[in-house]
């Protein structure tokens, strides 16, 4: 402590404006990359470090050149569809949506092949198929031909004709993954000491402002087609889906987050603040704190092009809160020096409040940074981005409060607030009063709240639906719930089957059988999908995957060959036409009836299903067990040709690893508190009580959303390990007083008094403001961000009343002080 305060008698307390200059500059270097602050809301930032699933997903799209890079256009008219004026309305929309810049092309009703023609054949398939598009065709007829057709109803048209669905094509450039996988060779590279590091950062900057300039153009293209639809809601029920749309709003609701709930929790605390100490400066110097944190956390993000995420879109307000619970800790020790010593120089007080509690600030800061840091075990990359920026935020949290807050109190020393020289008990004596007088009720009242952890905790799942991220007056899940019941589902899911290797005495004579192939339905091995029984496996498949009440819509070769065969006067294909069907579709036809689902190139059969989000009892890991079970087991396919791929995996990996990974980080959190308790306060039993309030505020907000039936999610995985980084800051406060006054008279009852009454007020004030501030997020349009705000302001209220009430019941038990 000599050195300590020997640096703030040389450097900070005589030189304060020397102090707030140097720091103005570094404010200065991290404003010049402010414009490199970006969001995140791409399939990157929801996959597990290291998942597979993303490449498999890209190859899959790559092999039957398909693409989720589309917006779907629900539209509903109010008066009938199918009539010459409604469907020249929906051709109109078409139209417009069509003329955007970025749109390469759509899918809708107008442009699909109608096979309503008598006098079409598999023969004349090439000449006799009609559009609404080009050909006159009536709309009854038309109407009639779509909803007959094995491919269109629950795709592109409603199954009672009402409602129909415009898919507006957005493809990705081709250079967006070149540079794609350049960064990624490059990575592998640096890793194995073939490529520098600089090689790696350079094509990593590129990709980063390609990615920006991207997205920027469909952000663009996503309110121009929403300008549009907004001329056609005064004559049908329009709703905007898909992946880009739902990317591009989840980013306007981190933007959201980001902008306004860090404004309005900052305005939610300097009310506080003002509400509490009633001094003007006692505003400001928080207030510039805070700001000060925020400021150099964004610069440095920018100057690091790390992007903020759905999950880190809070840090803004955790910093805001972090610092704002080491300043008032300082203000109130201040304040308390005032009360003692009034004749005292601003400056002393200044000192000696800095000198005691830089100690338990330290230890409360490192604590709270290994709380977060733990989430860096999570395995979930946005999660683990979230940890390492929080324990950057805290670190700068602590440095700048006790090196500006110092400097702008040498400024402007605060007057005595007469309040506080008085020697009025303070609320917070209630819960010693109550402590002192219940003991047993405290003992047992936490022993009942543990109890029913245990019994939340086992009753908490991972599994939920993506539909109920949002708000149902957003857009997102109004347009979800019309696709899930009118148009076959939402989230996409893909099964792949690999078709099996060629044997070789087969590739040495293909005509060695006696039964002929084209015409006979024979078990020898040909080199193609497209035989009698290779199709009859997967029809297997598609009418298993079609049974399940999870999916939606599935699409396979099977429903081509369904087309096919009612083209055909409605007779299944023999084994000679079904050899032929490659030719005898039209080429401009083979992008929508074959490439989609068989790549002869790659030996893969592909079904893309769409899973219905609105089911209420969704299990994903189960329905994707019990797939490879059915195919393996059941249909015979090896599990080594069995892939699953898609948003749904991806997704489903990310929630599964939640149970694991909040194990891993409960587990580190504690076992690193109770390590640095140790260290602190050098006692084993000491340190085990202090954990105790700790655990119980855990293990309360994980109970009670067991209790409730909600499930863990991208950001309520984080407020388990949140709560004890912030939960332990009392704890380690309080317990650092005890031993402080207990030296004066050695009296744990009078003690306990007098810490309630001081340090008691400062933890008080600083859950107050917590809980307030996180209350307005509620305000969000994303529900995970609801979620987090309550049960993180609801696991302060536990932390302050177990560290109020428990904590001090247990130092009284143990008594683990010795006697001065």
């Amino acid at each position: 402590m000599n050195r300590l305060g020997a640096f703030y008698d040389r450097f900070i307390l005589p030189h304060p404006w020397l102090t707030l200059f140097l720091f103005s500059v570094l404010l200065a270097l991290t404003a010049f990359r402010f414009d490199q602050f970006r969001l995140d809301a791409s399939a990157e930032s929801l996959v597990l470090e290291n998942d597979q699933s993303l490449e498999q997903y890209r190859q899959v799209n790559r092999t039957f050149t398909t693409s989720d890079d589309f917006l779907v256009v629900t539209y509903t008219p109010h008066d009938p569809l199918f009539t010459a004026e409604g469907l020249e309305r929906l051709r109109q929309l078409r139209d417009e949506l069509q003329s955007l810049e970025s749109v390469s092309s759509t899918n809708s009703i107008l442009n699909v092949p109608l096979l309503h023609s008598p006098d079409l054949t598999l023969e004349t398939v090439d000449t006799e198929i009609r559009t609404l598009d080009e050909h006159n065709v009536a709309p009854e007829i038309s109407r009639q031909a779509l909803l007959d057709s094995p491919m269109y109803p629950n795709l592109l048209i409603s199954e009672d004709g009402q409602t129909t669905a415009i898919q507006v094509n957005l493809p990705t450039p081709a250079r967006y993954f070149d540079l794609l996988n350049q960064r990624d060779e490059l990575r592998t590279q640096a890793d194995q000491g073939e490529a520098t590091e600089d090689e790696f950062n350079t094509i990593n900057a590129e990709f980063i402002r390609y990615s920006a300039q991207l997205g920027q153009e469909r952000d663009a293209t996503i309110e121009q087609a929403r300008a549009i639809l907004d001329r056609y809601r005064d004559s049908a029920s329009i709703h905007l889906g898909g992946v880009p749309m739902i990317v591009a709003d989840m980013i306007r609701f981190i933007e959201s987050d980001l902008s306004t709930f860090g404004l309005g929790v900052l305005a939610f605390l300097l009310l506080t603040l003002a509400l509490i100490f009633r001094q003007w400066r006692w505003v400001l110097v928080p207030l510039l704190c805070c700001g000060f944190t925020v400021w150099i956390m964004i610069g440095v993000l920018g100057w690091a092009q790390w992007p903020v995420t759905v999950i880190s879109s809070n840090f803004i307000s955790l910093l805001l809160i972090m610092t704002l619970s080491l300043t008032i800790h300082l203000i109130v020790r201040y304040r308390e020096f005032q009360h003692d010593e009034p004749d005292a120089a601003p400056r002393t007080t200044l000192r000696n409040t800095l000198l005691t509690m830089i100690r338990p600030c330290f230890y409360m800061a490192i604590t709270t940074i290994v709380a977060f840091g733990s989430l860096t075990f999570s395995g979930i990359r946005p999660v683990i981005d979230f940890g390492w920026m929080m324990t950057l935020g805290l670190s700068a949290a602590f440095l700048i409060t006790f090196l500006i807050f110092p400097a702008l109190l040498s400024l402007l020393p605060p007057p005595i607030d007469r309040r506080v020289s008085s020697d009025s008990v303070p609320f917070t004596d209630a819960f010693a009063r109550f402590t002192e007088r219940f003991r047993a009720t405290v003992l047992i009242s936490a022993a009942i709240i543990a109890t029913l952890c245990i019994i939340g905790l086992n009753r908490l799942t991972v599994e939920n639906s993506f539909i109920d991220y949002f708000k149902a007056s957003t857009e997102i899940h109004q347009g979800m719930i019309t696709i899930d019941d009118r148009l076959g589902g939402t989230t996409p899911l893909d099964v792949v089957i690999t078709d099996l290797p060629a044997p070789v005495t087969q590739l040495q004579d293909p005509f060695a059988s006696d039964c002929d192939p084209f015409l006979d339905d024979c078990d020898d091995y040909r080199d193609t999908w497209y035989t009698y029984q290779k199709m009859r496996q997967l029809g297997a498949v598609h009418d298993y995957l079609h049974s399940l009440p999870e999916t939606g819509k599935v699409l396979s070769i099977q429903t081509t060959l369904a087309l096919l065969a009612q083209v055909n006067g409605g007779k299944p294909l023999d084994a000679l036409e079904l050899a032929f069907v490659p030719a005898a579709v039209p080429e401009n036809l083979k992008g929508i009836l074959l490439t989609p689902y068989i790549s002869e190139e790659h030996d893969k059969a592909r079904f893309s299903i769409r899973i219905l989000e609105t089911l209420p009892d969704l299990r994903r890991q189960e329905l994707l067990d019990k797939i490879r079970h059915h195919l393996s087991t059941e249909l015979g396919y090896d599990p080594d040709r069995i892939q699953l791929s898609g948003m749904t995996v991806m997704y489903n990996n990310m929630l599964q690893s939640l149970f694991d990974s909040q194990i891993k980080t409960i587990g580190v959190v504690f076992a690193a508190i109770l390590a640095m308790f140790l260290l602190l306060f050098r006692s084993l039993k000491l340190a085990l009580v202090g954990m105790a309030p700790n655990l119980i505020a855990a293990g309360s907000v994980l109970g009670l959303m067991g209790w409730l039936g909600i499930p863990l999610d991208m950001m309520t995985i984080t407020v388990a390990a949140i709560t004890v980084g912030i939960a332990v800051d009392d704890t380690i406060h309080y317990i650092h007083r005890f031993q402080t006054e207990f030296q004066k008279d050695g009296d744990y009852i009078a003690t306990m008094h007098r810490c309630h009454r001081s340090i008691g007020k400062a933890m008080f004030y600083t859950s107050l403001t917590i809980i307030a501030g996180f209350s307005i997020l509620v305000l969000s349009n994303f529900i995970p961000t609801i979620y987090f705000g309550l049960f993180t302001g609801f696991a302060m209220f536990m932390a302050l009343l177990g560290a109020l009430t428990l904590l001090p019941r247990l130092i009284i038990m143990v008594r683990p002080f010795s006697t001065p």
